[in-house]
């Protein structure tokens, strides 16, 4: 299991929870598929920006380990995998609560379709990029 990353303020800057086939690997469940592009730099960008991270994925088990295996290989600290480990304090609801959620199954989230990488959509992280550019706290826009 990933290392969890303490967070540097009593609160985290936000609580991007952050879904993974389809979002940073292409679809090839149960293998992992070849990482998006700009992804892991986004996705460090946040965490220097003092956001937690939760996996929150529909692995489970050894896959679970894996995709967080993956994380830990690009030193993408995690705060929690398809749990918020804050909101038992608050909460019984199974739900993870996130400030945001980046999958490519949600509604509006940018998408590439791009069949050559492959078959099904993800994300377009540049797009990510730059809808959190617009916040003082993100830092500098990623040069393509």
């Amino acid at each position: 299991m990933t290392e969890r990353r303490p967070i540097n303020h009593a609160r985290p800057t936000r609580i991007i929870a952050i879904d993974f086939d389809g979002t940073c690997v292409g679809h090839e469940f149960p293998l992992i598929g070849k990482e998006v592009p700009f992804c892991v730099n986004v996705l460090k960008k946040l965490v220097e920006a003092n956001c937690a991270l939760i996996l929150f994925t529909m692995r489970s088990e050894e896959h679970l380990v894996r995709a967080e295996q993956w994380f830990a290989e690009r030193e993408i600290p995690l705060w929690g995998s398809n749990v918020n480990p804050d909101q038992k304090s608050w909460t019984l609801s199974p739900k993870v609560y996130a400030h945001d959620y980046i999958d490519d199954a949600a509604f509006g989230c940018p998408l590439i379709h791009d069949t050559s990488f492959a078959e099904r959509p993800y994300v377009d992280w540049q797009k990510v990029d730059e809808y959190y550019s617009q916040f003082a706290w993100y830092g500098i826009k990623l040069n393509p």
